[in-house]
């Protein structure tokens, strides 16, 4: 069960020293109860009271840390059932295949592959996390030789090493150096050496079970071996089976609090088809339901872009608008001669607007308003971003420093706050915009300074 903040602060020093920068030991308190902030950034925190307070303010699904410190990919951490209860913590982690079996062309395919594909929507990089590295010949010096050249290949990557002998697995793991991977392959029969690599590499260890309840046995084995961090495999080769056993293990851990399964999954799309569309099509019901990893074949632009948005998308939190920091942002190059536009700082409004405005060529100094992540209309209604409001942006912000002449562009919708701001703004010439950020380079290009 949570601890409350009380309870929490009868186990801290009460220095209020403030090094854990939050200013009492009673407000860092409550900030732990709430999962705000981790216990470990107080200093002076026993190591006692950190056990005691860690073990009981986990949440459910247990967070997992793979790859290099400054640069992790992290899974687990769920609270909820329903994205709308609250949020989803740590997006599905999107990994991709390479075997001992396959060629050097194919292997360096896919390390390309997996570099290549990123993108940027809305401020957000999407790309892949992981990729899995499979001893698919039960051979030592091939499985050691793969994971060097994955190592070598991409340096972000986090490594997810798949092998049945524990010997094997150490091997590789050894080469990791500081960027832990998950060492997947636990079975009953090899779950006391797979728990000892875990611990000795202070890696989580993936379950490889034949069904739920054998997942469950393997767990429980782990876990009695004093194993904490894991990733659970129950086995499923179909998507009707995956797909029941991922609901099944996240309502188990968050409503009954069953602890075997309270890990994140990880599931295998590569191996339910061949087929490189139904694959992505696989990916997508488990990216929805709960898949804490997926393992896809090979990476395809067309298909693994999808899978970005929808994953994007689910794992954005609803609570929390997307902004972007108020300021001047100066496009292709502005001089003193430039137009000035302002909008609010919704995310998918300015990177609409922005990239609008780089794809018209005219360099033009873009003034983004902060309207609490409010789109144009919705922040003009709450009175976020009213004539007021904007005329004390435009003569605080810098942006009369910037340009000779006092032309500035607001938002077609906004066009009935103009005698507002011409009062609120008397040295600046106030021009109407077009509604849709589309027209903006045609509107810019015909646009000439008025003084």
């Amino acid at each position: 069960m949570a601890l409350t903040g009380i309870q929490i602060l009868k186990m801290l020093p009460k220095k209020n020293c403030g090094e854990c920068s939050i200013p009492t030991c009673l407000a860092f308190a409550m900030k732990v109860a709430a999962g705000q902030v981790e216990i470990d950034e107080c200093p002076y925190v026993s190591d006692e009271a950190k056990a005691t307070i860690s073990e009981a303010s986990a949440p459910p699904i247990r967070t997992i840390k793979l790859g290099a410190k400054d640069n992790s990919f992290v899974s687990g951490g769920e609270t909820c059932m329903y994205r709308h209860d609250k949020r989803f913590e740590n997006q599905t982690g999107i990994a991709v295949l390479v075997t001992t079996e396959m060629s050097d062309a194919d292997v360096d395919g896919r390390i390309e592959r997996f570099n290549k594909f990123e993108y940027e929507r809305v401020g957000v990089i999407m790309r892949a996390d992981l990729i899995a590295v499979k001893d698919s010949k039960n051979d030592e010096a091939s499985f050691v030789a793969l994971t060097k050249r994955v190592l070598e290949g991409s340096a972000r990557a986090a490594i997810i090493l798949m092998s049945d002998s524990a010997a094997n697995m150490e091997a590789a793991a050894k080469i990791c150096g500081d960027r832990v991977p998950l060492l997947y392959g636990a079975t009953l029969d090899n779950a006391d050496d797979m728990a000892k690599l875990g611990s000795s590499f202070k890696a989580p260890v993936g379950v490889k079970a034949s069904n739920l309840d054998n997942c469950v046995e393997i767990a429980e084995k782990l876990s009695a071996a004093g194993l904490k961090d894991m990733v659970i495999d129950t086995g499923a080769r179909t998507l009707r089976a995956a797909f029941e056993d991922n609901v099944v293990a996240r309502r188990s851990a968050v409503k009954a609090k069953f602890k075997p399964l309270g890990f994140p999954t990880i599931t295998f799309p590569c191996e339910i088809t061949d087929d490189p569309m139904l694959e992505a099509m696989v990916a997508s019901v488990l990216i929805a339901k709960y898949a804490g990893i997926i393992v896809l074949g090979d990476l395809q632009g067309d298909l693994i872009f999808p899978l970005f948005l929808e994953r994007m998308n689910i794992f954005t939190d609803p609570q929390r608008p997307m902004v972007v920091t108020e300021d001047i942002y100066p496009l292709t190059g502005p001089d003193e001669n430039s137009p000035v536009v302002i909008t609010c700082n919704f995310s998918l409004t300015y990177f609409i607007v922005s990239g609008e405005i780089e794809g018209s060529k005219v360099p033009t100094w873009l003034l983004i308003k902060d309207t609490e992540g409010l789109s144009v209309l919705t922040a003009w209604a709450a009175g976020k971003f009213g004539a007021d409001l904007i005329a004390q942006f435009v003569k605080k912000g810098g942006i009369e420093d910037k340009v000779k002449h006092r032309d500035i562009i607001i938002p077609g919708y906004l066009a009935s706050l103009k005698g507002e701001l011409e009062e609120e703004l008397p040295d600046w010439n106030i021009i109407i915009g077009p509604r849709e950020a589309g027209h903006l380079p045609v509107f810019l290009k015909e646009w000439k300074p008025s003084n």
